[in-house]
This record gives C-alpha cells, sequence and structure tokens, in this order.
C-alpha cells in the first residue's frame, strides 16, 4: 500500500574507528525511503534539498520505484549537513558539525498524487513540520508513524506533545523514552508516553535491541549479534523503514505483525551498519534480508520442556 515518507535528505561526514568519509548521501527520509522500498513500491517521498544535492542519487530513489515528486530542490542553496565521530564503543557520538541550510526553513508540500496514501512515517523533524503535514493531508492515513529527538524535548516540547498526541506509533530510544515521561524504568516510561495518546510505542535499545509497547502487550526484539559494526549512522531511521515497510506491504496492523515488523526493521538496521552511510542498502538482495530474517528467528526461538 501507499507510504508516505517525510523527513531530511542530506549530506553527512562520518568518522567511526573503522575509517572516514567526508560526504555522504544520508538523512532520515533517505534511510527510511530506500529501506521501505524493499517492502512496498508505493514510496512517496517528501523533503527538501539544495541545487548540491546530486542528480544521480535522485534517480537512484527512482530506480527504487520512490516517487520524488514530492522532493523540493531550491535553487542557489544548499543541503542539509551533519558531520559527526563515533567514540570507540559505537554507542556515543560527538556532533562536530550542523549546518540547517534548506532543512532551516523546510515548508513540506503534498502533492496531489500523494493525497491519500494509506501510511505516513514522520522522520525526525520539528514537530512544527511534522503538523503541518498531517493538516495538509486531505484525510488521516490509516496508520501514523513518527520518530523524534531529545533536542525537540529540549526545545519545543509543548508542540511535541501536540504532534505525538494525534500519531498511532511513536519511535524513540530508551534515552529519549526516559527524559520525555521523567520515569528511568522503560516499563513505567511506556505507560505515561502511551497515555499521551499513541496506541503502540517502539523503544530502540540499540546493540541491545527494541521493545514494542502497547497498552497491555510487551513485545522484546534482540539485535543481532554482529562481529563488526562499521557506521551506526541511520540504522534507527533504516530500523523504522523496514519496520513501517513491511506493515504497509501486509497491511495488518494487529500486535502480533508489528512483532514480525520489528523482526524485519532489526534485520534491516542490521545491513545499515556495515558499511558507510546508505551503502549497503543499494546492494541489498531480498533473499539476504530473508536469510537475516532467519538468523533472527533462529537467535530467540527455543522449546521448555517439563
Amino acid at each position: 500500500m501507499s507510504l508516505l515518507v517525510v523527513g531530511s535528505v542530506a549530506f553527512d561526514a562520518i568518522e567511526t574507528p573503522f575509517g572516514k568519509i567526508d560526504r555522504i548521501v544520508g538523512g532520515s527520509g533517505t534511510y527510511i525511503s530506500l529501506t521501505s522500498s524493499f517492502f512496498t513500491s508505493n514510496v512517496k517521498l517528501c523533503a527538501v534539498v539544495g541545487e548540491d544535492f546530486p542528480q544521480a542519487q535522485i534517480e537512484e530513489f527512482e530506480q527504487k520505484r520512490i516517487d520524488t515528486d514530492g522532493l523540493q530542490i531550491k535553487a542557489g542553496e544548499k543541503s542539509f549537513f551533519w558531520s559527526g565521530k563515533y567514540h570507540n564503543d559505537m554507542n556515543s557520538r560527538d556532533t562536530l558539525v550542523t549546518e540547517l541550510n534548506v532543512l532551516g526553513s523546510f515548508d513540506p508540500v503534498i502533492p496531489e498524487s500523494y493525497q491519500n496514501c494509506k501510511y505516513l512515517m514522520l522522520g525526525n523533524l520539528s514537530p512544527q513540520v511534522q503538523q503541518l503535514v498531517i493538516q495538509r493531508l486531505d484525510r488521516r492515513p490509516k496508520l501514523i508513524m513518527m520518530d523524534t529527538m531529545n533536542f525537540w524535548m529540549d526545545t519545543a516540547m509543548d508542540e511535541l506533545e501536540q504532534i505525538i498526541g494525534q500519531v498511532d506509533i511513536l519511535s524513540i530510544n530508551d534515552e529519549e523514552a526516559r527524559q520525555l515521561s521523567g520515569e528511568y524504568s522503560l516499563v513505567k516510561a511506556a505507560r505515561k508516553i502511551l497515555g499521551m495518546g499513541p496506541q503502540y510505542l517502539i523503544i530502540k535499545k540499540g546493540e541491545h535491541g527494541a521493545l514494542l509497547f502497547d497498552q497491555h502487550e510487551v513485545f522484546f526484539a534482540p539485535a543481532l549479534p554482529l562481529e563488526e559494526v562499521f557506521d551506526p549512522t541511520g540504522a534507527g531511521d533504516t530500523f523504522a523503514g523496514g519496520f513501517i515497510g513491511f506493515l504497509a506491504k501486509t497491511g495488518d496492523l494487529s500486535f502480533e505483525n508489528m512483532k514480525r515488523a520489528i523482526i524485519y526493521g532489526s534485520a534491516m538496521a542490521s545491513f545499515c551498519v556495515e558499511k558507510f552511510g546508505p551503502e549497503r542498502l543499494s546492494t541489498l538482495t531480498e533473499d539476504e534480508i530473508e536469510s537475516r530474517v532467519q538468523q533472527f528467528i533462529d537467535l530467540v526461538q527455543f522449546e521448555i520442556t517439563y
């Protein structure tokens, strides 16, 4: 089914203990769109870039069957740029440079062909922009999922709480869940956040897996143990793309199917970290995805006899 993805399309400069790259395409919109395109052929991207953005990358989006009618290209301006350096544990990083450029004045335009999408994924953007997207849709999608970060909790909490109350699924990491809720226990944090309005909450724990909550149930999926994590940039967005892409493919919004979606999202994220930026997603095959999902199944499947 049709999936509208709203997020950043940007340039990243990344340094990890395994190497360094000065300029590579990144951004939440990039990772989510590329990943979800493995599951549904009806992905529509809404984002903004400057005239410095390569036409070859836009063509790659289109080759992946990603509709770019909603990708604004601002003449005479530069694309969003972020630079970061990861520490040896790969779980923490320092932001070296952030240049908002065109993203600082992003005014999302929803083409007529994007109206009536069944699924909406709001990547990590300001709550004001996320709100504008919902307001500019002719009708509410079947499912709205959003990501956010602690920066918006520090600078725009009122607006953030308003948009959280309008979505079906919120996806954040464990640190953000604790800050948003004021609770250290993730179970208590989830209960408090679900009270803000969403029906489901995903708490990402990086190399320690992910938790899925609704009002009654909890599901935990581990992360796949990997020999090397080359670059964790974009892993959370790749997870989100796999999760909502799988839901859009199956059309099943039950808690049981969301468990499967968590596994597919985790599998996609495990590929993302194998190379810089979204490079691994460019060469990934469906057979590799199914094989990786089976690895997750084998990792947690066991029997208990009495």
